[in-house]
């Protein structure tokens, strides 16, 4: 299969197109840099000079490949403003990308985070938030496993608030980062809300399943850690940087506070047994020693 990839460079994009490549597909991946380029290029993929608001390129993409996996996300979380552009830029590359398959019967992986539910870990058969900051991608996904109805085989693939690889990467990431910035190792509340996890080379490993087995109109889940204690995942950036490890206030961490001091654990068990997917790859807190100082 020709797949069209977006985000093909990023740290989930990089395993995805591996993965692709390494199970007998072709790759065709949208590049908004010369350096993404030549990044693909030596990958082994061929580049598509264009961003998620080259609309018309998308369009073309589409018209050249067999089946679509949309990565590509402005991860730009400095205010609501920001956040709520990155959103609105993705559902317009996404209906596009729908309206292009209309009819087809081909792919469209797109890609959501996993809900929370209270008191439970979430399943593949919950639904995802409609409302908060992030609300928007949850209306937009559905939208696009609507258009199973319309003759595209689109299905879901749910990631985890941490998809990691080396030490980075994710809500993980994005703690590691603001410890480097301000010298402490911090968790909203009393950190003890679970983020569920998954590493970056077993999540290409479901990307690849859905794009080949995935019925129309279904999610999935790429949960290999259904929910570590982010105190525990504060503890080792701590000990790794040489930072203290402490309760910061929610605030701290900008529009996505809300959703860092939500418990929200996540299981893949339906996802296991209906694709047969197993994670083989390090967790995350054994993952986050690969932190160098």
């Amino acid at each position: 299969m020709r797949v069209l990839v977006t985000g093909g460079t990023g740290l989930i994009g990089t395993a995805v197109v591996a993965e692709l490549l390494g199970n007998g597909h072709t790759v065709l991946a949208l590049t908004r840099s010369d350096a993404s380029a030549r990044a693909a290029e030596a990958a082994g993929a061929e580049p598509l000079k264009g961003g998620l608001a080259d609309l018309d390129v998308l369009r073309a993409g589409v018209a050249r490949t067999d089946g679509v996996i949309h990565l590509a996300f402005r991860n730009d979380f400095s205010s609501p403003e920001a956040l709520a552009s990155a959103i609105a830029e993705e559902t317009a590359a996404l209906t596009v990308l729908g309206e292009a398959l209309a009819g087809s019967d081909r792919p469209l992986v797109t890609v959501s985070g996993t809900p929370w539910v209270p008191g439970r870990a979430s399943t593949e058969a919950d639904p995802l938030p409609t409302d908060g900051p992030v609300g928007g991608r949850g209306r937009t996904v559905n939208e696009i496993l609507g258009l199973s109805e319309r003759g595209v085989r689109s299905t879901a693939v749910r990631l985890p608030r941490t998809v990691h690889h080396q030490g980075t990467g994710g809500f993980a990431g994005l703690l590691t980062e603001t410890a480097r910035r301000t010298g402490v190792s911090g968790y909203p509340g009393d950190g003890t809300q679970r983020w569920p996890a998954v590493h970056a080379l077993d999540a290409a490993v479901l990307f690849r399943l859905a794009l080949e087995r995935g019925p129309a109109g279904s999610a999935w889940h790429a949960v290999a850690d259904e929910g570590d204690r982010v105190r525990d995942i504060a503890a080792v950036i701590g000990r790794r940087l040489g930072l203290p490890v402490e309760s910061v206030p929610q605030d701290a961490y900008g529009p996505l506070g809300p959703v860092f001091a939500t418990d929200q654990p996540s299981s893949s068990a339906r996802t296991r047994e209906a694709l047969g997917w197993e994670p083989e790859h390090p967790g995350l807190l054994q993952d986050l020693e690969n932190i160098q100082p």
